[in-house]
């Protein structure tokens, strides 16, 4: 903190907004950030899309969760020491771990959800119920 001359008569007020205003020290807000996974969800007449990106991993190493209408999509990044015969020279892929939940409309079908993943990319489809696609009402 910097130091405040008191030659003349400084109200506690005039302290405090000097004391607020004065530049000698930076302020840093914490670092609580949220790192967004890249994750593409789309819709269209059949029903509801995710594009997820799994760069680096198996379909093995990916949990996907339906409990009631909620859709989970996971993966536990285990330590790279567990394997001693691997030895890194540059580990550049960024296999972070990530929990991703959507709670999912009722006019989707998540019974039915159909997943595929090729060349890195989690796709999953969620069908429309039959009950809520458009219908045509033909008039009496």
């Amino acid at each position: 903190m910097g130091t405040i001359l008191i030659d003349r008569h400084f109200s506690p007020f005039d302290i405090l907004v000097k004391n607020f205003f004065q530049k000698e020290e930076e302020f840093t807000t914490p670092n609580n950030r949220i790192i967004n996974h890249p994750v593409d969800i789309y819709e269209d007449a059949d029903g509801l899309y995710f594009d997820i990106a799994c760069t680096g991993l198996t379909k093995k190493q990916v949990n996907i969760k339906v409990e009631d209408d909620i859709l989970r999509v996971s993966y536990d990044k285990k330590d790279k020491n567990d394997d001693a015969s691997l030895h890194f020279y540059h580990s550049g892929i960024a296999k972070r771990s990530f929990n991703l939940g959507w709670k999912i409309a009722r006019r989707f079908e998540l019974a039915k959800i159909e997943a595929t993943m090729t060349a890195g990319l989690l796709k999953l489809f969620i069908p429309l119920t039959p009950e809520s696609k458009p219908k045509t009402v033909s008039i009496k």
